[in-house]
């Protein structure tokens, strides 16, 4: 299968009028077309930076790109001006962010939003694009789509503005569609059929999902194969039953000893230790001085990502470690 976008030793870092903070210290993923990747990892892990930076995103100053490619369809996105991205940014690749409440724009409409987006990428028409509109509205199951499409923000639940939102995202139609933790302020039974929804609409527009997140369990129900992100960095990457049956680097296991056990009665594992800050560029592995494995070379030297097989990488000088 060919692949869709390819990010390769991305570094994005911060720059604060008293210190620095290397966000990405490094990242290579790719994402194939029709794919679902999850992208998993602590919050501060640089899930959202990677995503946000390619697409121009993340406000520079203080952020800068320091170093990478990021090829869609043979075009390296961090070349382009952002004149140039404009014809990617919710045209080619959609992004549904991680709160709906400030994604709109509160004075607005959801359909002089919605359409906004037709009418620069597609040169639509006024009429036509609220047609499309309250179509796309239809599809993600918001109820007589003819007359909430006049409604404000305000005037929708949660739940129906994060459907709004993954609307207004796919109303172009496009190949990749970027979810940056798009359940996280839902409740347990909108987060299932926001899933079931993407799921669907993937299947329907034949595109490739790119879904960021903390919760495992949504993306053992969601994603091919999954990156696991710690320090600014890739650690782990495998297909998705490979990863939860046969972790290999110490923070997966870590991440997935945390769950909660069927069991009554068994004890919450916690990982050790805190998420780095990031103040200073890491010299050698991000998890060393949470590892129970490390040893003094762990802390200077950069592991390099190992091939297990069966498609499976994993970020640590260990390679593979035995349960």
């Amino acid at each position: 299968m060919a692949k869709l976008l390819e990010i390769k030793d991305l570094e994005v870092q911060f720059n604060m009028r008293y210190n620095t903070i290397y966000a990405v210290n490094g990242v290579n993923l790719h994402v194939n077309e029709c794919e679902t990747l999850g992208i998993v990892g602590e919050s501060g892990s640089g899930k959202s930076v990677s995503m946000m930076s390619i697409l121009g995103l993340v406000p520079m100053p203080p952020g800068e790109i320091k170093k990478g490619t990021a090829h869609f369809k043979g075009t390296d996105l961090l070349t382009l001006d952002q004149n140039q991205l404009r014809t990617y940014q919710g045209n080619r690749i959609g992004m549904i962010f991680q709160d709906p409440m400030t994604s709109f724009n509160p004075v607005l409409s959801i359909g002089r939003q919605m359409i906004e987006a037709l009418e620069k990428h597609q040169k639509m028409g006024k009429a036509e694009a609220y047609e499309k509109a309250i179509h796309m509205l239809d599809l993600v199951g918001i109820p007589n789509a003819g007359q909430r499409i006049r409604e404000f923000p305000h005037q929708f639940s949660g739940g129906m503005r994060q459907r709004a939102m993954i609307a207004m995202s796919l109303i172009c139609e496009p190949e990749l569609l970027i979810a940056d933790e798009p359940t996280t302020a839902l409740d347990v039974t909108i987060q299932a059929q926001i899933v079931e929804l993407v799921l669907e609409l993937q299947e329907r527009l034949k595109m490739a999902v790119i879904w960021i997140t903390h919760d495992l369990a949504v993306v053992a129900r969601l994603a091919k194969r999954v990156c696991v992100m710690y320090g600014g960095r890739v650690v782990e990457q495998a297909d998705v039953l490979e990863l939860y049956e046969n972790p290999q680097h110490p923070y997966t296991k870590g991440l997935l000893a945390s769950l909660p056990s069927e069991n009554r009665g068994t004890e919450l594992k916690s990982i050790a230790g805190v998420p780095p800050i990031l103040r200073k560029k890491p010299q050698g592995c991000t998890f060393a001085d949470r590892c129970s494995y490390a040893d003094p070379d762990c802390f200077i030297k950069v592991p390099e990502f190992m091939d297990l097989g069966n498609n499976h990488f994993s970020c640590c000088r260990y390679g593979r470690i035995e349960n």
